[in-house]
């Protein structure tokens, strides 16, 4: 890579869309440098981590991941840090209430989507990229339960294969099978495992003050709006803070660790708790939060504004049209790789009277090309023009399956068309909008016949079958 482009790519990374850069010295960014130019030999472990409370990646989170992308060509490598102990707790960042606790079913299912998602974006090769669940050094021996007997298989002293059958819940079992589910084990092949115990736990709150936690901005509203802040909650950046000591000691460093806006305190502490177990410090690096479709809230699966990108090509092209247009500015920014100065003039344009509709089209094309590719966006454009533009039917339609009423068929409508009751459904009919391909408005008791073709609200088509 020339030193130009070297140079263009982090001045991108370190100046787009950011929120907070926490560098003294510039440590890091020499460290980045170096490396770049092939005179840094070490490792340079970035963390970024992720509670898998929800099964999609959404766009919010491809804001972080396509700079780590960026940061993995400039030769660093990616520790994608899986929470799934601390989804059990609940980032409480930017939450008004206690966030529910996660089934450890749910949290695993999640898991296994998230690695699979992030190799859209990021290179997944073992010198880019590595993972690990932290509940690998949380959980301990104890915490491990069978209510059943355990057979554990291994080698005698003579070399041949045995088993043992231990009792339900017994403490030899749980040992035997300790190691084996750990991934420094497992994955890494470390030849020791790190471990927090809870007088280690003890060891780093005695070196953080209670003033210094309940600086948080969402607690202090908490406490001012006379809400509950319960002890967990508050214990939460200290764990993240943990988990950036615990990388650095399995991998050789944490050099740096990436979020959003929203997660800048979480990750300055991991500073104070890096610099008080004698390691090298983290940098910070936080970027600004997109917001959702609704141009309010931050992107959320929860709040139902979100784009997951693994959505299909017309699906994300369509949502992101539905973009109010004053979010314009933060989605070129954050999810498009549109150089700054045209942004400006789209959005200059705009101001004097120019078609807002055209720049969301150049958008969704360009967002779409990330994650599907020109092809598909470039269909997905047609599509788009074919159906909300000439008032067209999409090419590929869903097909339900039922009876020949179609009061049969509603509750597949509920689920598929966004509507939560059977009264919404029955408003829908009434306000005519539920109608058959040539225009026809159709009642809430109409019959339709194999084949026939139904827009359901403004965007949803179905075939009858």
């Amino acid at each position: 890579m020339e030193i130009k482009d070297i140079e263009r790519q982090i001045d991108d990374i370190f100046t787009r869309g950011l929120g907070q850069f926490v560098d003294p010295d510039g440590a890091f960014k020499k460290k980045l440098l170096e490396k770049a130019a092939g005179k840094y030999q070490k490792d340079i472990i970035i963390k970024f981590g992720a509670d898998p409370s929800r099964p999609d990646i959404h766009l919010g989170h491809a804001v972080i991941l396509r700079k780590l992308r960026k940061l993995q060509d400039l030769g660093c490598k990616v520790v994608f840090l899986i929470g799934d102990y601390t989804a059990q707790i609940g980032d409480p960042t930017g939450k008004s209430k206690v966030r529910p606790e996660i089934e450890q079913k749910d949290i695993e299912t999640n898991m296994r989507t998230y690695v699979d998602q992030v190799g859209k974006i990021l290179r997944t090769d073992d010198a880019s990229f590595s993972w690990i669940r932290n509940s690998d050094w949380f959980y301990g021996v104890a915490d491990i339960f069978f209510p059943e007997p355990v057979t554990v298989t291994g080698k005698d002293h003579s070399g041949m294969d045995n088993s043992i059958v231990f009792p339900p819940n017994s403490f030899l079992a749980k040992a035997a099978v300790f190691e084996k589910t750990r991934m420094q084990q497992t994955h890494l092949h470390k030849p020791g495992t790190e471990s927090i115990t809870f007088r280690g736990l003890l060891w780093t709150l005695r070196h953080i003050t209670h003033s210094r936690l309940i600086q948080r901005d969402m607690f202090q509203e908490r406490l001012a709006n006379g809400e509950e802040l319960y002890m967990h909650e508050m214990l939460y950046p200290v764990i993240q803070g943990i988990d950036s000591l615990v990388i650095a000691h399995i991998y050789g460093s944490c050099d740096l660790e990436v979020g959003g806006t929203d997660q800048t305190f979480n990750m300055i502490l991991g500073r104070d708790i890096m610099r008080i177990n004698h390691a090298e410090e983290q940098g910070v690096l936080s970027y600004k939060i997109l917001v959702g479709t609704d141009g309010k809230e931050k992107m959320s699966k929860s709040l139902g504004n979100y784009i997951g990108i693994t959505d299909d090509p017309s699906d994300m092209y369509g949502k992101v049209m539905s973009v109010p247009d004053s979010a314009l500015e933060n989605y070129f920014e954050l999810c498009t790789y549109t150089p700054v100065p045209i942004v400006k003039e789209i959005l200059e344009e705009i101001e004097k009277g120019g078609n807002p509709r055209d720049a969301k089209m150049r958008l969704a094309k360009e967002i779409v090309s990330i994650y599907h590719g020109e092809d598909s966006a470039i269909k997905a454009e047609e599509s788009f023009i074919n159906t909300f533009q000439k008032g067209g039917i999409p090419e590929d339609i869903p097909e339900i399956h039922g009876d020949d009423a179609f009061g049969s068929v509603q509750k597949f409508f509920a689920e598929i068309g966004g509507m939560k009751s059977n009264s919404e459904i029955r408003r829908l009919f009434e306000q005519g909008g539920v109608s058959k391909e040539d225009g026809e408005k159709l009642s809430i008791d109409s019959v339709l016949k194999p084949g026939e073709v139904v827009k359901v609200g403004k965007k949803n088509w179905f075939k009858f079958k």
